[in-house]
């Protein structure tokens, strides 16, 4: 019996100490994460790949999340999304505009983060379960 893939995330952050950060504790969960640092450049790989999570920041040069968000239900419309961002006006934005998407708001605990991933795949899990 095979075991299942652990989920791929697509991870895109602009500020290279915060995608690091992320990237070791989402992978030290268990997760596979791939990390682009604009949105520019994760269209192409949601276009090629499959991934389960786009976790995206909001405020990005060149593409904003929510755009790359909009991107993605396009392109790979079962990719589930989740924002971060520091910006309370940003997050009430991302709301309206991605109402299904999470927004999890900086500063946070990466044990918040986590937690908050793992409860996006669960809810992914208990959906095609039904």
């Amino acid at each position: 019996m095979t075991t299942p893939p652990n989920p791929r995330i697509l991870l895109a952050e602009d500020e290279e100490a915060m995608r690091a950060y992320l990237e070791r504790a989402l992978t030290k969960a268990g997760f596979d994460v791939v990390s682009v640092d604009r949105g520019t450049e994760a269209v192409p790989l949601l276009e090629q790949e499959s991934f389960d999570l786009l976790l995206s920041d909001i405020v990005m040069p060149e593409m904003d999340g929510i755009e790359l968000a909009q991107r993605c239900a396009e392109v790979s419309p079962r990719t589930k999304v989740m924002f971060i961002t520091g910006f309370a006006a940003v997050s009430l934005r991302a709301s309206r505009e991605q109402p299904h998407a999470k927004v999890l708001s900086k500063p946070f605990h990466l044990r918040d983060l986590v937690l908050e991933v793992e409860r996006v795949f669960e809810e992914q899990q208990e959906a095609r379960s039904q």
